[in-house]
């Protein structure tokens, strides 16, 4: 549709929604007499009640947001059915056109008549509240340059693609056959001979994999020491310890033994200071 045809459109949607707020106007002007407002209120009451249907639907239109425009929306509906009950009251009651019912009386079932005027004297409260909100969440409101939602549109599809290139790579077919070198080939005047590449790949698969607990073949045997042995080289490591020192825990770090054997040592050794010091005294 090109330019004049959609001015000519918004001429004709602001026409028949000025002629429609005309008679709803009517209506919502006697309400407001009923309820109690002066002239100058009840001129503007209308105002109040349709003009924030507008400033929603405005709303609905410029926000972006889920949120603000669900609320929006919410706001709209809510003062469509007011204004609704209120014009359906009016064509019910007709001593509300010519202003001959008494104030405060908008039905004449009590229930009913407290809920109408509830209704017709909360909606300008609402209209401030909710119209100041409206207000606010459309001045925060940032729109977002369609170029740029369209750029990081196009690259988050584009990092999408190529992660999942990568996380799914080709399946690599398995080698079976054996590939045999040219015997023409030598290396110091020896010729290569054939290496099976299954086999290469297996090799280097099992290196791989080689990990946790070293087996008892792979390590390094450790010569068993005797009794003898392991009581000279505490001998020689706590010859100038003194007695107290001799703990089954300070042997067995010196010698690296078990704790049962330490804890023989350190008797033994305690044994050996105990009957030198005696001789050493009488040499004196």
């Amino acid at each position: 549709m090109n330019r004049t045809g959609k001015t000519l459109l918004v001429l004709a949607l602001v026409t028949v929604v000025a002629m429609a707020f005309r008679v709803s106007w009517n209506a919502l002007r006697d309400v407001a007499r009923a309820i109690g407002a002066d002239s100058t209120a009840a001129l503007l009451y209308p105002f109040v009640v349709d003009g924030l249907m507008a400033l929603a639907l405005v709303a609905t239109l410029v926000l972006t947001d889920r949120a603000d425009k669900r609320f929006a929306l919410r706001v709209l509906a809510a003062y469509t059915v007011a204004s609704l009950v209120l014009n359906y009251v009016h064509g019910l009651v007709p001593e509300l056109h010519g202003g001959s019912v008494d104030w405060g009386r908008l039905a004449d079932w009590n229930p009913a008549n407290w809920a109408l005027v509830l209704l017709a004297t909360s909606l300008p409260v609402g209209s401030i509240y909710f119209g100041s909100d409206l207000v606010a969440k459309v001045l925060h409101h940032r729109p977002v340059d369609p170029a740029i939602a369209e750029e990081s549109t196009e690259t988050t599809v584009k990092r999408s693609t190529s992660d999942l290139e990568e996380s799914t790579p080709a399946p690599v077919a398995a080698v079976d056959a054996l590939v045999e070198l040219p015997a023409s080939v030598v290396v110091d005047s020896k010729p290569i001979e054939p290496v099976p590449v299954g086999a290469v790949a297996a090799e280097s698969t099992r290196l791989r994999q080689a990990t946790g607990r070293v087996p008892d073949a792979a390590r390094t045997p450790r010569r068993t020491r005797s009794d003898d042995e392991l009581l000279d080289e505490a001998r020689s490591a706590t010859a100038d310890w003194a007695v107290g020192a001799l703990t089954a825990e300070g042997i067995r770090k010196a010698v690296r033994t078990s704790p049962a054997k330490a804890r023989v040592l350190r008797e033994t050794l305690r044994a050996e200071r105990s009957i030198d010091a005696p001789v050493m005294d009488e040499v004196a």
